[in-house]
């Protein structure tokens, strides 16, 4: 009994401690929202659909989708970023040809296809959205260093 009034003891303290440390200011999830309410959903902030390409940071980059994709499907069936990115279609879509890379498979071997590993687009391409940095970006273009130096 001793010791489970003693754990009992201890984890209302814990929950007692937390309570005084998130109410001191500190930056929460809920932005000082109490427990008991549901505050309103933050803005969705929107997509660019600029269709305009981005200067890529490093080599190897992937790069960032221009335009809008939340109706596009990608699934084990269905692409339908290669409706205008496909070899095939680059002519009358006007799209950039997805890299040869994405024809190959681990052992480079070149195949008449998309790579399954190369498939699902949106792991490596995200689209962007115009809205204020989270935190500070302190990332320097390595063309920059080599000028530095």
């Amino acid at each position: 009994m001793k010791r489970f009034l003693i754990h009992l003891t201890t984890a209302v303290g814990l929950i007692a401690f937390a309570n005084v440390a998130l109410s001191d200011g500190e930056a929460t999830l809920r932005q000082g929202e109490p427990i008991t309410t549901e505050p309103a959903a933050p803005k969705m902030n929107k997509v660019e659909n600029k269709d305009v390409k981005r200067v890529r940071n490093y080599p190897e980059q992937p790069p960032t989708i221009p335009h809008k994709v939340r109706s596009y499907e990608i699934s084990t069936n269905a692409n339908k970023c290669m409706s205008c990115h496909a070899r095939t279609r680059t002519g009358e879509s006007q799209a950039p040809m997805v890299s040869i890379t994405h024809y190959m498979d681990r052992d480079n071997q070149v195949l008449a296809t998309v790579s399954p590993r190369r498939y699902f687009c949106n792991q490596c391409h995200v689209t962007q959205v115009d809205a204020p940095p989270l935190v500070e970006n302190e990332f320097t273009d390595v063309e920059q260093i080599i000028k530095a130096e």
